[in-house]
């Protein structure tokens, strides 16, 4: 069986190294989930606030341009262009890049959206600086955010849950993931 997040931490002890690795690898696997229960590592004192904000901030961003890396290498494998009709004016890369901000940022805070906008991004050729410009600072405002809300939701539910406190994180974090969901269909238009 797979050790918890808090036998993870536990077994790093004082090695703030081990523990940002193991929380930039979380933000790899599911990062608002990573986000939500670093959080609550913070708030039980198995993690430093500085080692858990920064390594979030690392995993997230190298994840994101990850994707954008990913559609830079697609955008160099015929197939694919042949898949995607590409204009031949390159308007497309021209709106990639001259919304590079407005579409990490959107991305940013709909669920399911950031795998296909911005690997779009690396394979429309948006400039890469200021892609990832705009995903560090998406980041800092997104992460931010969810930790502290995470961090505030951690206190209520270990001082009054004790025992049960990593159900109601669960629930926290299902909750988190189902509003996403309704807001995504929400918004997207109607078959």
């Amino acid at each position: 069986m797979f050790p918890s997040l808090s036998a993870l931490f536990a077994k790093a002890g004082a090695a703030p190294a081990i523990q940002a690795l193991v929380i930039i690898i979380g933000t790899f696997i599911l990062e608002d989930a990573a986000t939500i229960l670093t959080a609550m590592e913070v708030q039980t004192g198995q993690v430093a606030l500085p080692v858990a904000l920064l390594a979030l901030y690392v995993g997230i961003v190298a994840g994101d341009l990850g994707l954008y890396g990913l559609g830079k290498l697609a955008a160099l494998w015929p197939a694919a262009r042949r898949w995607v009709k590409v204009p031949q004016d390159e308007n497309g890369g021209n709106w990639f890049g001259r919304n590079v901000f407005r579409i990490v940022f959107i991305s940013r805070f709909i669920p399911g959206a950031r795998l296909p906008l911005y690997t779009a991004c690396g394979f429309f050729g948006a400039s890469v600086r200021r892609f990832a410009l705009a995903a560090i600072l998406a980041t800092l405002i997104w992460t931010t955010l969810l930790f502290a809300v995470s961090l505030q939701v951690g206190h209520f539910l270990i001082t009054h849950l004790g025992a049960w406190k990593w159900a109601g994180m669960g629930g926290f974090a299902l909750t988190i993931l189902l509003v996403g969901r309704i807001v995504a269909n929400v918004r997207s238009p109607s078959r």
